[in-house]
């Protein structure tokens, strides 16, 4: 079994041509900027979120918040109230019934996204999934990850897994770890592993105030070179918690500043 957040049937920014995205619940990093940061932690099932529903669509049943998506408008009160970073709009999914939810649109997709929060803390699901994708539907299986788990250690999830796309968070480990909570040893590694074995898609990173871009985008385009994409993300406020806020403020970069970190990436390409 495993929790997902959110699934997006039809997704033309998840990876090339029509996907679905499937984005599990729980997250190895702490983001500064996250604008989805109810997807960091699982519930603890306090029930703080159930009183603040106006349409019955939480309830506890066995000392669990449940979710019924039926009744659900979608106000996300129940987010906004939440202090531990998480969601009581989660499903748990078997490999099974996950399948049986993509099958019925597989016509009309090329391939599935899997994302989060950060999906390769479910590396076993995931290979049962892609291993039934595969033999059954034919379509292409991709990992968005923050790269946090050693995929060296993961072959067979990598080996099942087309193509891969990267968040570079900050090529410094100490912005990195003051951003994440996590240094990004590992991530530089499966960035470098990646490359080697031609299974990165894409490689992104978050433009925002107060980190040194220029020199992540500079050293990561000297890693990359032409072998992928290198997408930038404009940072901006909405979603972001108050720490976030604090740190990074509330205004993004602007389009002269993200068209001189394009410079620096065409140096290199």
């Amino acid at each position: 079994m495993a929790l997902v957040n959110k699934i997006i049937p039809f997704s033309c920014i998840d990876g090339p041509g029509n996907r679905t995205a499937i984005f599990f619940q729980g997250c190895s990093f702490k983001c500064t900027y996250c604008h989805n940061p109810e997807t960091i932690n699982k519930c603890i099932h306090c029930g703080k979120c159930i009183l603040t529903c106006k349409v019955d669509a939480l309830s506890k049943v066995n000392d669990k918040v449940v979710w019924d998506d039926k009744k659900c408008v979608g106000c996300d009160d129940c987010i906004r109230t939440c202090n531990y970073l998480s969601s009581p709009k989660t499903k748990d999914y078997s490999v099974d019934k996950l399948f049986e939810e993509i099958k019925e649109i597989s016509p009309f997709i090329q391939g599935i996204t899997v994302s989060g929060g950060e999906c390769t803390l479910n590396s076993k699901f995931l290979i049962e999934l892609f291993k039934k994708i595969k033999d059954e539907l034919n379509l292409t299986c991709f990992v968005d990850t923050n790269g946090s788990i050693d995929l060296t250690d993961h072959k067979e999830l990598v080996d099942l897994t087309d193509k891969f796309m990267l968040d570079i968070k900050s090529i410094d480990e100490d912005e990195h770890i003051k951003v994440t909570g996590v240094s990004n040893n590992i991530v530089l590694k499966n960035l470098k592993y990646l490359l080697s074995i031609d299974k990165l898609y894409e490689v992104r990173t978050v433009i925002a105030p107060n980190l040194n871009n220029e020199e992540t985008v500079r050293e990561v385009s000297k890693i990359i070179k032409d072998k992928c994409k290198y997408k930038f993300n404009a940072y901006r406020k909405y979603g972001v918690r108050k720490e976030g806020l604090d740190f990074h403020g509330e205004k993004g970069p602007s389009e002269e500043e993200i068209n001189k970190y394009i410079e620096i990436r065409n140096r290199y390409c």
